[in-house]
C-alpha cells in the first residue's frame, strides 16, 4: 500500500472535535477531474478522510466507513469498539467524506467551481469517488463497507457497482431507492434553506439554519412518541432548539453543500445503474457480498418498508429489526439500546 501522508492545510473547515467522536488522523487526496453521471465534471477532485489504525498492516481487516447526509467522517464513531468486528485494535477503518459534505469537494470549498457553478452530482458519483481513493491506496478488495441512512445508501450502491469488492455490507436505515415520502422530506428541507442563500454563497446561519431544523433534526430524525418523552412542554423543546441551532452552526456545514447532497440524495436508484435498467429486483440480486439491513420500528424519514423489501431482494441479508421509538436516529449515539443490537449483528453477520 503507498506511503498515506497527513494532509493539514483544510483542518480549519473541520468542526471541534466532539465529545463522542474518536480522533483519528486525517487527510486529502486529490483523485483528479471526476466525470460525473449527469454529465459534468468536478475539477481537481478531492476526498477527503480519516484512518483508525495502521493502514499498512495487511493482516487486520479493513472496512470502510460512509456518511450521512450532512454529516462528516465521524458519523459512525459511536460504532467503534462496540463489537468485536470495530474494535480498532484489531481492525483498521477509513471513513470517507462523502463529496459536498465541505470536507470532500463541495460547492462551498471548491476553489475552481464555488457554489452555484459546481455541477450536479449523485450517490453513485459519491462511490466512484471513493473507489478512486481506494485504487490511489492501492487497496483492491476490502471485508466490510458500513453506513447510515445515506452512507447505507452508498453501502448498497457499492454493493451493485462493485459486487466483488466487498465481503460484507451493512446499511442502517437505508434505501437502495429513494421514496416519494423521503424525497418530499428532502424537498421541504431545501425550501426552507434555499432562500437564504446568495449567488455568492453567502447567508444568515441563525435565519437559514433555524428555518431547517424542525424538519431534518426534529420531523425527518425522530418520531411523536420520542419527542413527546423527551419534552413535556413548549419551552423545553424550544430551549433544544436554541441549543440545537448553536451547535449545528459549530458542524460549519453550508447550507448548499446540504441542499446538493439531497438532491443527489432524491435521485438515488440503484436500479439505474449499469445493465440493470430500472429492474430493482435484478439489480439487488447481483450483490454477492454478505449484507445486513436494519431498521427501526417507525422512521419519518427513509421508510422501513423500502429498506425491508430491499432485504428481501438481496441474496444473502440480514434484516434486523430495531424495538426503538428513535427513528431515523436509532442508527446513532442517541440510542444505546439500538447501539448494541447493531453491534451484536454485525459481529454475528461478519466473524472478523
Amino acid at each position: 500500500m503507498p506511503a498515506v501522508s497527513i494532509d493539514t492545510s483544510y483542518l480549519n473547515n473541520h468542526p471541534a472535535l466532539q465529545s463522542d467522536w474518536i480522533d483519528a488522523p486525517h487527510h486529502l487526496s486529490n483523485i483528479g477531474d471526476l466525470s460525473l453521471e449527469l454529465g459534468g465534471v468536478i475539477k481537481n477532485c478531492q476526498v477527503s478522510y480519516a484512518t483508525h489504525g495502521d493502514l499498512h498492516n495487511e493482516s487486520k481487516p479493513l472496512v470502510i466507513f460512509l456518511c450521512a447526509i450532512g454529516s462528516i467522517h465521524h458519523r459512525l464513531d459511536f460504532l467503534i469498539n462496540q463489537s468485536r468486528t470495530l474494535d480498532i485494535i484489531n481492525t483498521r477503518i477509513i471513513a470517507i467524506d462523502a463529496l459536498g459534505n465541505g470536507l470532500s469537494s463541495s460547492p462551498s470549498n471548491s476553489k475552481e467551481q464555488p457554489y452555484f457553478e459546481f455541477p450536479k452530482f449523485t450517490i453513485r458519483d459519491m462511490v466512484e469517488s471513493q473507489k478512486k481513493l481506494l485504487d490511489q491506496l492501492g487497496i483492491t478488495h476490502v471485508n466490510a463497507i458500513i453506513g447510515a441512512s445515506m452512507g447505507g445508501m452508498q453501502a448498497l450502491q457499492w454493493a451493485v457497482s462493485y459486487p466483488n469488492f466487498m465481503d460484507y455490507i451493512i446499511a442502517l436505515t437505508p434505501m437502495s431507492k429513494t421514496t416519494a415520502w423521503a424525497s418530499t422530506m428532502t424537498r421541504a428541507a431545501r425550501e426552507c434553506l434555499a432562500p437564504h442563500i446568495e449567488m455568492n454563497g453567502s447567508y444568515d446561519p441563525d435565519t437559514a439554519w433555524l428555518a431547517w431544523l424542525p424538519t431534518m433534526q426534529m420531523l425527518a430524525m425522530r418520531t411523536p412518541k420520542q419527542c413527546d418523552e423527551q419534552f413535556t412542554d413548549i419551552a423545553q423543546i424550544q430551549n433544544w432548539y436554541e441549543q440545537r441551532l448553536q451547535w449545528w452552526k459549530g458542524m460549519n456545514f453550508h447550507p448548499l453543500d446540504w441542499i446538493y447532497q439531497s438532491i443527489a440524495y432524491d435521485a438515488h436508484d440503484v436500479s439505474q445503474t449499469a445493465s440493470f435498467n430500472g429492474d430493482l429486483a435484478k439489480a439487488l440480486g447481483s450483490i454477492r457480498a454478505k449484507c445486513l439491513i436494519s431498521v427501526p420500528s417507525l422512521d419519518l424519514f427513509n421508510p422501513i418498508e423500502q429498506a425491508i423489501h430491499s432485504a428481501s431482494l438481496i441474496p444473502n441479508c440480514l434484516l434486523v429489526k430495531l424495538d426503538t421509538n428513535w427513528g431515523h436516529m436509532a442508527a446513532s449515539a442517541l440510542d444505546a439500546p439500538s447501539t448494541e443490537a447493531i453491534s451484536k449483528a454485525i459481529d454475528s453477520l461478519t466473524g472478523l
